[in-house]
């Protein structure tokens, strides 16, 4: 199902609205997963471990790979935006890293780049919202409230 935002407003809300809950998920996981760990639950450990794993495949990977189409595509062809963008899908290949980096990690080890995942995710968030998001906005030739509108994820918030 598409919807059109039909503002750059309502387009940039509508992923920040996204995004927010995001990162109040791999918080949340990142959390029981360090806690796990650091009271030696290894049991409970394993499945908060397993829990985030399934966040980063089910919902990380595929939302990134989603805005690496609309999103990204036309800024990333303007001489203003393009090394931005080169920055932001570099962040997605380290995230993309990480994810495959916790299916084989134990323990600390796992807290760790759990916390590296929702740590990196966060700046990659906030760069996205403040530089990314206003020079589409006010680029004559691109348009967030379309590139916003397809990206699924977000249409289905």
């Amino acid at each position: 199902m598409e919807r059109n935002h039909h503002t750059v407003g309502e387009a940039a809300a509508a992923l920040g609205f996204r995004h927010d809950r995001m990162l109040e998920r791999v918080r949340g996981l990142t959390g029981s997963l360090l806690a796990a760990v650091e009271a030696g639950a290894r049991s409970t450990a394993h499945d908060e471990q397993a829990n985030l794993v399934s966040w980063c495949e089910d919902e990380l990977i595929p939302h990134m790979l989603a805005e690496e189409g609309p999103l990204y595509s036309g800024a990333h062809g303007t001489g203003e935006a393009g090394l931005l963008v080169e920055a932001l899908l570099q962040e997605h290949q380290t995230l993309v890293g990480l994810a495959d980096e916790l299916r084989g990690a134990e323990g600390a080890r796992a807290a760790a780049i759990g916390m590296a995942i929702s740590r990196v995710f966060a700046l990659h968030v906030g760069q996205e919202e403040r530089l990314l998001l206003p020079f589409i906005a006010a680029s004559p030739d691109l348009s967030l409230a379309e590139a916003v509108g397809s990206l699924e994820d977000v249409v289905e918030d």
